[in-house]
């Protein structure tokens, strides 16, 4: 199985990009994402590669990082999100975004997905909230993203933060971010007042 790629970028096409590695030319598909982060052609690059193995087909799904990666592998468990949703919603949404939308549990964020509608966004959210809260937990580099999906102290009063921005009418996944931001600028001690003013200021930006 191939876990990574290192070469040249040969080609380029709308949803997949070739990469040269020591004269052999690899096909892989990638989000829009990836895709505009590639190099020009004849730039030397790294991808992270899942590599999908069935009876007529090898294909290989490329990105910049470990963590989008992950991501996808984890849409992919959602029924009904094959491996072009799951690539056409990291198109959308960068790794930081994807989280907090489904810890916020916003269906809107996922369903400006192409191929993704209010139904299959409400699945993803839902399955994945659980999942996403797990990996946020067992994160030391992503404390905030915890503390907002976890139950302890931090997380009631950076819950609190959140339903308070929303109530002031921001979205929810604009609100968790932050919150998030707030919490991880002013530590696991603010209160809430100090999360909805950090807060306030972030949206403000």
């Amino acid at each position: 199985m191939i876990a990574k790629l290192r070469g040249r970028v040969d080609s380029v096409g709308d949803d997949w990009l070739v990469v040269d590695v020591g004269g052999v030319g690899y096909l892989v598909f990638a989000s829009a994402r990836t895709l505009s982060a590639a190099p020009p052609m004849g730039g030397d690059l790294d991808l992270f590669i899942e590599t999908h193995v069935r009876e007529d087909h090898i294909h290989l799904y490329g990105f910049m990082s470990g963590r989008e990666r992950d991501l996808f592998r984890l849409l992919l468990t959602v029924q009904g999100v094959g491996a072009k949703v799951a690539l056409a919603i990291l198109s959308i949404l960068e790794p930081d975004a994807l989280e907090t939308a489904v810890a916020a549990q916003d269906k809107a964020a996922i369903a400006q997905a192409s191929g993704v509608g209010p139904k299959l966004a409400g699945r993803i959210v839902n399955e994945l909230k659980d999942k996403v809260a797990a990996a946020a937990l067992a994160g030391a580099a992503r404390p905030a993203l915890a503390a907002v999906a976890g139950g302890d102290r931090g997380g009631d009063r950076a819950g609190d933060a959140v339903s308070a921005l929303v109530n002031l009418g921001y979205r929810p996944s604009e609100a968790h971010g932050a919150v998030a931001t707030a919490a991880n600028d002013l530590g696991p001690d603010a209160d809430v007042a100090a999360l909805i003013r950090a807060g306030l200021k972030e949206l403000a930006r």
